[in-house]
């Protein structure tokens, strides 16, 4: 394996109608900005990053942007996010769908943000950490 292997990542690039209000929905559960400028937000969870480029005209009925964030303890990111305001609910955007037993074998969670990015929030083994189900 090259050295840079240690070091190389793929980082998801989401849209934002409005860098303010996206960075404050992050930051309700725990996300800093580490960079913005009129054109590119970074924020960051510990080891997560989350990239953003302005979209104003997206609608987010009908956005079809999603990710996935595999975590260790997925229940503390999402009783964190619940604590934040996300309500829990089937439809709208905010939103939060709560941990379960995924038909793949994961267990896993759902956040729709303010912009109606699908985030998908999955608990990651810790006996296999590269396992890419």
């Amino acid at each position: 394996m090259p050295a840079s292997a240690e070091s190389d990542r793929a980082v998801p690039n989401l849209p934002s109608r409005n860098f303010d209000a996206t960075e404050a929905f992050y930051a309700g559960f725990g996300f800093d900005c580490a960079f913005r400028d009129e054109g590119w937000m970074i924020l960051t969870r510990g080891g997560l990053q989350l990239e953003f480029f302005p979209y104003p005209g997206l609608d987010p009925t009908t956005s079809n942007f999603m990710c996935s964030i595999r975590v260790a303890d997925v229940d503390e990111l999402v009783e964190t996010i619940a604590d934040a305001g996300v309500p829990v609910r089937s439809t709208g955007a905010p939103r939060l769908n709560p941990v379960q037993m995924q038909p793949w074998g994961l267990r896993a969670g759902y956040v729709i943000d303010l912009d109606g990015t699908q985030l998908a929030l999955i608990e990651q083994p810790a006996a296999n950490p590269r396992d890419d189900r």
